[in-house]
């Protein structure tokens, strides 16, 4: 009974050998099965129906300075040149009151006074300048210094007659690559 055990022992371990065989074989086609399906699959590319880029403005402000010569005006301080028709009046009057005498001399008086009064009046006008005087002032302005960016692309793209859009950070070229309709970075051309 001891052979008869021993033979039925192989033949047991013989079978279970065999089923595990087969059990790994079947495994091992079903595994290649997958794969070969996901060789068939593969990657999706969509088509690029239009890509364009989108560029940002940024605005830097800047101060610029510089410095500019300022020329002030001040009036004569006798803008009504009063001293010089008093001093005019008062010289012609004096010339006046020597000229003939009675009734005569005053009239020569007063008009001495009036005469000399308007000539002390137009050289005092004509000796007058108005001050002017320079100095330099600091002027600022602010100055935009604006620049642009390329900040991506906006690419539109036909996947299983969907058109979508969507933002990259390079041009994809002529098609992208998409898993299970969602783009995928691709550096196909």
């Amino acid at each position: 009974m001891n052979r008869l055990m021993v033979n039925v022992l192989h033949v047991g371990m013989a079978a279970a050998l065999a089923a595990g065989v087969a059990g790994c074989n079947r495994d091992a086609s079903a595994d290649a099965g997958v794969a070969g399906d996901a060789a068939a699959n593969g990657p999706k590319y969509a088509k690029v129906v239009s890509v364009d880029p989108v560029r940002e403005t940024v605005n830097t402000p800047k101060q610029v300075c510089h410095d500019e010569v300022v020329n002030t005006t001040t009036p004569p301080k006798d803008q009504h040149q009063i001293a010089g028709t008093a001093i005019g009046a008062v010289v012609g009057g004096v010339l006046g009151n020597q000229i003939g005498g009675g009734k005569g001399k005053t009239l020569a008086t007063v008009a001495g006074a009036v005469g000399g009064g308007y000539a002390g009046k137009k050289i005092e006008q004509s000796r007058q300048h108005a001050n002017t005087t320079s100095s330099v002032e600091r002027r600022c302005s602010t100055v935009n210094n604006s620049s642009t960016k390329l900040v991506g692309y906006d690419v539109r793209y036909e996947y299983n007659g969907v058109t979508r859009t969507v933002r990259m950070d390079h041009d994809p070229g002529d098609r992208v690559q998409v898993q299970e309709g969602v783009t995928a970075v691709s550096d196909a051309r």
